[in-house]
C-alpha cells in the first residue's frame, strides 16, 4: 500500500513541475513576442515636452460624461473593466499566466506533500492510542 501512496506522491509532483515548466515557457514566449497595443491610440497628450499616447476613454470628457450619466459607480465600474480586459491582452497576459500557473503548479506540490506516507501505519499507531493494539 505504502508503494501506491508514494506513487501518487510522485505524480502529483511530475504533474505540478509539468504545469510550471510549461506555463512558465508560454508566458516567457508570451512576453517575448506581445507588443504594447497602439490602437486605441487617439491622440497624444503633451507634457513637459514629452508626448504621451492616449486612448478616448481615458480623456476628462469622457469621465465626465460617465460620471453624469451614472455617478461614480459608473467610473469605476468602468475602470475595473478596463483593468480586468487589460489582463488578458499583450505582456499583462504573460504576467496573469505566469501567476496562475505558479499557483496551481503549488496546489499540485501541496496536495502532494499533505497525501499520508502510509495508512497503515497511521491506524496502527491510532489503535496504540486508544489502548486496543
Amino acid at each position: 500500500m505504502k508503494s501506491r501512496i508514494a506513487g501518487h506522491n510522485a505524480y502529483l509532483y511530475l504533474i505540478g513541475a509539468i504545469i510550471l515548466l510549461v506555463g512558465l515557457g508560454g508566458a516567457a514566449l508570451i512576453y517575448r513576442t506581445a507588443a504594447d497595443d497602439s490602437r486605441r491610440v487617439t491622440g497624444y497628450e503633451i507634457v513637459d515636452g514629452n508626448a504621451y499616447p492616449m486612448a478616448p476613454e481615458d480623456s476628462k470628457m469622457y469621465i465626465h460624461d460617465l460620471e453624469v450619466f451614472g455617478g461614480k459607480s459608473a467610473v469605476l465600474a468602468d475602470e475595473f473593466r478596463r483593468w480586468f480586459a487589460g489582463l488578458w491582452q499583450g505582456r499583462s497576459l504573460a504576467f496573469t499566466i505566469a501567476c496562475s500557473t505558479v499557483l496551481i503548479s503549488l496546489g499540485f506540490f501541496l496536495a502532494a506533500a499533505r497525501l499520508p506516507s502510509d495508512p497503515e501505519s497511521d491506524a496502527r499507531d491510532e489503535n496504540k492510542r486508544v489502548g486496543t493494539g
